[in-house]
């Protein structure tokens, strides 16, 4: 069943750099083996930002962004079972080609084409949003609109802890307290690490760090981050090294103070060509590895975290704008820049 074209509703576009209008276009028909879903609750991450300001390399204009988002199904299209109107649900905005080497091995986050919805195609920021079946998760009845647009997000950091294996028994150092860092450091909890020390610059963070369960908070305009790690893990130091914060500075502490024979995992996107001490990487033996999006399992095992009460999304919302105020919400993120950690944006509202 579909709903009626003559229906409209308002999208939102950014249209260049810091600008952002809205317009009303027709409610979207859920086509076949597609769900319609009435948007909810959408997150603003650091990529939007680099968008609203005209830095992201990979965005044209003009843009309808949302990508970390939540919603209820308002409508089935031919041939979609398993779901049913009403019910909560999450989307997973990657679009892919299904053909390439990594789509056709399990690593379709890794697509030789890949977009994501938001930056190189549609996003999800109207009051309806149309969207293949396969990239709809169910979240619980109890889950609030507002942690199921955080699912996205701590998708990332599941996957990024899965990339060093199992970490169960562990010890964890993450550097960079944002959003992301912050997850990290929860997941890497929930997953069963032994403890976690997480660095930044930034008291603030650092303290809403230690406040979702970090074991050791380090400020490192106080402490040098080597160090730290003897003093939070003993000698052995970290097993793996998280960087979060991803820039010349985050990516020698971790190379320079890592335990030999460790791991590093870059969760962070550099912004520039990096600067990186190779010469101790490659004396050290250390494993240098990355970390791209998430997969559906990693939606799973995020939803099941925070079910099972070992995530705390809450502490880390700082404000809901409503629809009309996607521009406001921007301002406030750059006004804020310490203290915003994730500003959420209620699109019914």
């Amino acid at each position: 069943m579909g709903i009626n074209m003559k229906k409209m509703m308002i999208q939102q576009v950014m249209t260049a750099p810091g600008e952002i209008s809205f317009c009303e276009v027709p409610v979207p028909e859920a086509g076949e083996g597609q769900i319609l879903i009435k948007i909810h609750m959408i997150g603003i991450c650091g990529s939007d930002i680099h968008v609203y300001h005209g830095e992201h390399p990979f965005t044209s204009y003009p843009v309808t962004q949302g990508h970390e988002v939540s919603g209820e199904i308002a409508a089935l299209g031919a041939g979609v079972e398993g779901f049913t109107v009403g019910q909560k649900v999450t989307i997973e905005p990657q679009v892919f080609c299904g053909h390439c080497h990594p789509c056709t091995h399990g690593k379709y986050n890794l697509c030789e084409e890949l977009k994501v919805m938001g930056f190189q195609t549609t996003g999800t920021a109207s009051h309806y949003f149309a969207v293949d079946a396969s990239k709809v998760t169910p979240i619980p009845e109890n889950m609030s609109y507002e942690e199921g647009a955080m699912i996205e997000p701590l998708a990332v950091a599941v996957h990024a802890v899965r990339r060093a294996g199992d970490i169960s028994g562990q010890n964890i150092a993450v550097i960079g307290a944002g959003p992301i860092g912050n997850l990290v450091a929860q997941a890497a909890k929930g997953m069963g690490a032994a403890k976690v020390m997480i660095s930044d610059v930034s008291d603030y963070r650092l303290n809403l760090a230690k406040d979702c369960g970090a074991d050791f908070i380090v400020n490192t305009m106080e402490k040098e981050f080597g160090g730290a790690m003897v003093e939070a893990f003993g000698p052995d130091k970290a097993d793996v090294i998280y960087d979060c914060a991803g820039n010349n500075i985050t990516i020698n502490q971790a190379i320079r103070g890592a335990r030999k024979g460790s791991t590093i995992i870059l969760v962070a996107v550099f912004a520039g060509m990096a600067s990186a001490d190779l010469a101790v990487l490659n004396d050290h033996e250390l494993d240098l590895n990355t970390t791209m999006m998430y997969r559906h399992e990693d939606y799973v095992k995020a939803i099941e975290l925070v079910n099972d009460g070992k995530i705390a999304l809450k502490p880390l919302m700082s404000r809901v704008f409503p629809f009309d105020q996607y521009k406001q919400a921007y301002e406030y993120i750059d006004n804020n820049r310490e203290t915003s950690m994730k500003i959420l944006i209620d699109v019914q509202n």
